[in-house]
C-alpha cells in the first residue's frame, strides 16, 4: 500500500496483511503525520484496483467515513513494451499517479467502478447461478454424446427425462451392451444432470416467490414491465434489470458502451476501418441481448425495430444478418431502457394481455 501525505516528502509504502482494521489504523497514522506537519486534514481518499475481493472493503471504508473509489483495471494505460517491468512497487506508483490525476479532475487517467450495495450484489446471484448450472448441464450432455459417439451410438438424448431408463437398452453397432465402466459413468452423469435440473427449478421457483412478494417499485417493477412484452421471459428480464437497466447510466451511449455494443474504429491518416465490436462491457448482457434480438424478430414481426432490421437485410444488396443483429440488439437495449425509465413502449411492440 502506498500513499501521498501532505507535508511529508516521502511517499510511504507499506506491506499489509488482508486486515481491514490494520488498514484503518495505518490511514489514521498517516493522517496524524500530516497534522503534525501543520496541515489540516478534512478528507482521506483511498482507491484500489477492482479484483477478486470485490466491493466489501469499499463499503467497509465508506462506513468508517473514508472516501473510497474502485479503479477499473482496464481503464489504466500501461506501457506497450513487449516485456515491460511489472512489480508491486511499480504498480503502486502507477495507481497513485492515475488516482491523483483523477482527483484533480483530469480526463483520461482512469475510470472508476460504481460501488454496489450488498443488496444489489445479492440480487444478481440467482440468474448468475442459474447461468452457471445451465452451462454445467450443457457440458455433461455434450460429454455424454461424445462418449457415446466413440462407441458408435448416436441418437441418444441425455437431456430427456426418460434417458436413465433408455440407457440400459443401448447397444453398440456390434450388438454389444455398453461396457460396465462407461455405463457406470453415464449413470453418474445422468444423476448429476437430474440434480442440476432440481437446483435450476428451485432457483426459478424462489425467484417467482420473491417477485410476487416484492413491492411494485424499483427493479421488481422493471422486471414486471419487461415481462409484459411478448417474447421476453422472466429470466432475460431479470438479467437485464439486475445487470444493466437498474444502473444509473448517463445516456444511451453510456448504456451501449456498458453492454459492449459499440464499435472499435481504427483510424490513422487516410486509413479508416472498423475492427468490430469493442466487447469491453458486460459480456453476460451482450450475449443475452443478441439472443433476445433473434427472438424479438420472431415474436414482434410488426414492430418498428423488426421492420428496420428487415429493410436493411432483405434484397440483393442487404447487409449480413449477423452484422445487423448486433445493431438491432443495441437499439433494443436502448428501447427497453427508455421503457423502464420513462414508460415509453417501443413502437409496434405487442404486449401480453393483463392477467
Amino acid at each position: 500500500m502506498g500513499g501521498a501525505i501532505p507535508g511529508v516528502e516521502r511517499q510511504p509504502l507499506k506491506k499489509l496483511a488482508p486486515d481491514e482494521e490494520e488498514l484503518l489504523r495505518l490511514l489514521h497514522r498517516w493522517r496524524d503525520e500530516a497534522v503534525k506537519s501543520g496541515h489540516t486534514i478534512t478528507r482521506i481518499a483511498v482507491a484500489y484496483e477492482a479484483g477478486r475481493d470485490g466491493f466489501w472493503l469499499a463499503r467497509w471504508l465508506l462506513m468508517h467515513e473514508i472516501e473510497t473509489h474502485v479503479i477499473h483495471s482496464s481503464s489504466v494505460a500501461v506501457s506497450r513494451e513487449h516485456k515491460r517491468a511489472k512489480t508491486d512497487r511499480l504498480d503502486n506508483a502507477m495507481l497513485l499517479r492515475v488516482f491523483t490525476g483523477w482527483l484533480r479532475g483530469e480526463r483520461g487517467h482512469c475510470g472508476m467502478v460504481a460501488v454496489p450495495t450488498a443488496q444489489e450484489e445479492d440480487a444478481k446471484r440467482p440468474h448468475r447461478e442459474r447461468e452457471s448450472l445451465v452451462g454445467e448441464c450443457t457440458r455433461i450432455i455434450n460429454q455424454m454424446k461424445g462418449a457415446l459417439a466413440r462407441l458408435g451410438i448416436r441418437g441418444f438424448k441425455p437431456e430427456l427425462r426418460k434417458a436413465p431408463h433408455r440407457l440400459e437398452g443401448l447397444r453398440t453397432p456390434e450388438e454389444l451392451p455398453i461396457p460396465s465402466n462407461s455405463l457406470d459413468e453415464f449413470r453418474r452423469n445422468l444423476a448429476r444432470l437430474a440434480m442440476l435440473r432440481e437446483q435450476i427449478a428451485a432457483i426459478e421457483q424462489a425467484r417467482l416467490e420473491r417477485l410476487k412478494q416484492a413491492p411494485a417499485t424499483g427493479p421488481h417493477a422493471m422486471v414486471r414491465l419487461l415481462t409484459s412484452i411478448l417474447g421476453l421471459g422472466l429470466e432475460t428480464a431479470d438479467m437485464l434489470v439486475q445487470e444493466v437497466l437498474s444502473r444509473n447510466l448517463r445516456d444511451r451511449r453510456a448504456l451501449a458502451r456498458y453492454a459492449g455494443l459499440t464499435g472499435s474504429p481504427d483510424e490513422s491518416g487516410s486509413k479508416r476501418r472498423e475492427k468490430g465490436l469493442a466487447k469491453s462491457g458486460n459480456a453476460r448482457v451482450r450475449r443475452g441481448l443478441i439472443q433476445l434480438a433473434w427472438r424479438f424478430l420472431r415474436f414482434q414481426k410488426e414492430s418498428m425495430l423488426a421492420e428496420w432490421f428487415r429493410a436493411r437485410t432483405e434484397g440483393a444488396k442487404g447487409a449480413r444478418k449477423k452484422t445487423m443483429i448486433v445493431a438491432l440488439a443495441r437499439k433494443l437495449l436502448i428501447a427497453l431502457w427508455r421503457m423502464v425509465t420513462t414508460g415509453e413502449v417501443p413502437q409496434g411492440v405487442v404486449l401480453r394481455p393483463a392477467a
